[in-house]
């Protein structure tokens, strides 16, 4: 149920407009300093995961893991999405818990 409402959240965040996706994209919002969170796909490729570890790690911008490519790119209504940023406060925050409290459970 939880992961259901992370993802209804990103659907919404990709609605108002607060969302970017795709690798350069993604990329181009975490260096500008507008991205609030970022999250990976579980199966996007090693060099993926490692170039926006570190690149987020540096600009401190919190990252997740978590779904795979297709549940990504079906929440926010698009194919196949490897990385998104999302560029909202609040939006990021309401993801952040969702998806910290899925962890735990």
């Amino acid at each position: 149920m939880k992961q259901d409402k992370t993802l209804s959240l990103i659907g919404l965040a990709t609605r108002a407009g607060k969302t970017a996706s795709g690798e350069f994209c993604t990329e181009r919002e975490v260096k500008a300093g507008k991205a609030k969170l970022v999250i990976l796909a579980e199966d996007a490729s090693g060099n993926t995961k490692k170039k926006f570890q570190n690149m987020c790690d540096f600009y401190q911008v919190p990252i997740r893991l978590s779904y795979g490519k297709e549940a990504l790119g079906h929440a926010m209504g698009k194919e196949l999405r490897a990385s998104l940023a999302i560029l909202d406060e609040g939006f990021a925050g309401s993801i952040l818990k969702q998806l910290d409290t899925r962890k735990k459970d």
